[in-house]
């Protein structure tokens, strides 16, 4: 299973979005597995995709959803040019969810674990306007405007939503047992714990004690799955959300050094040329010429 796994890149925000053109790219999409929820909407053509052995055929105006670790490749149905839309996101880090359930991660693992539906035709597509999301989705991540990473949240918890929907139209029910380990981590979920105490000093070794195993085995696995160390990638998420409060407040380095948990200003600088090789506000200042 290793030599299939795909690295994905979601530090800058938790998901990817871009439309997939197989006379400009490289095609078909072989086998292969990542940590991170896919979803496919075909805008132009017929695919054939599989999930582990199992073979759908996709068309235009139809979506799929490929869950978690499972393996997946995509093919034309009829050697013809295809279009789509693809969204890969980590669900750890959709963490909001009605009070009455379990986290979506726990409702998505639990639906896979019961072999629900994936493939959504053409019929359910159009009756819940799925296009316009998933455009909504690329468009977001295109422009990047002022909260555009909640509106593609946004647009995810509702598409996750009729997928939850019509699963409980086919007896779906919510495993008691998942409650009990929303609050548990693991090198999976892990990066929601991250997110969520990016103010705070975050000692790697406290992290790989909350996953309940060594930090030798932690940081093995840990850069296995995200691409980098731990501690690096805790630099690098730092980073991005320094980038947004750049871009989308006028709050000064102090304030925005101490709402992304540096030490002090001088370190969030330092840190943030080291990454993206220019000081924070010749940043700022070339993110409102930009904008004008």
């Amino acid at each position: 299973m290793n030599s299939l796994f795909e690295p994905v890149g979601t530090l800058a925000v938790p998901f990817e979005c871009f439309i997939f053109d197989t006379k400009k790219e490289n095609f078909p999409i072989r086998p292969h597995w990542h940590y991170f929820a896919e979803m496919i909407y075909v805008l132009e053509g017929t695919a054939t995709m599989y999930d582990w052995e199992h073979k759908y055929t996709v068309s235009q105006g139809e979506f799929i959803f490929f869950h978690p670790k499972s393996v997946h490749s995509i093919y034309s149905t009829d050697d013809k040019p295809l279009t789509y839309i693809v969204i890969k996101f980590d669900i750890n880090k959709l963490s909001v969810s009605p009070s009455y359930c379990p986290k979506f991660s726990s409702i998505i693992k639990c639906g896979a674990d019961n072999n629900m539906q994936i493939y959504f035709d053409k019929k359910f597509c159009d009756k819940n306007n799925c296009k316009k999301l998933f455009e909504s989705c690329v468009n977001e991540i295109d422009n990047k405007s002022f909260g555009y990473d909640l509106m593609i949240e946004s647009n995810l918890y509702n598409i996750l939503m009729l997928i939850i929907r019509k699963w409980q139209e086919n007896d779906f029910v919510f495993d008691n047992n998942k409650f009990t380990k929303d609050t548990d981590y693991n090198i999976d979920n892990i990066t929601e714990y991250i997110d969520q105490h990016i103010q705070e000093p975050i000692e790697v070794n406290d992290i790989a004690t909350l996953c309940g195993i060594s930090y030798s085995c932690f940081a093995k696995k840990f850069k296995k799955i995200y691409g980098f160390s731990c501690k690096e990638y805790i630099e690098r998420f730092r980073v991005c959300k320094v980038e947004d409060y750049l871009l989308f407040t006028d709050f000064d380095l102090t304030y925005i050094s101490q709402e992304t948990g540096y030490s002090d200003c001088s370190h969030m600088i330092k840190q943030f040329k080291k990454y993206r090789g220019t000081t924070p506000k010749q940043f700022r200042l070339k993110g409102v010429a930009s904008a004008k």
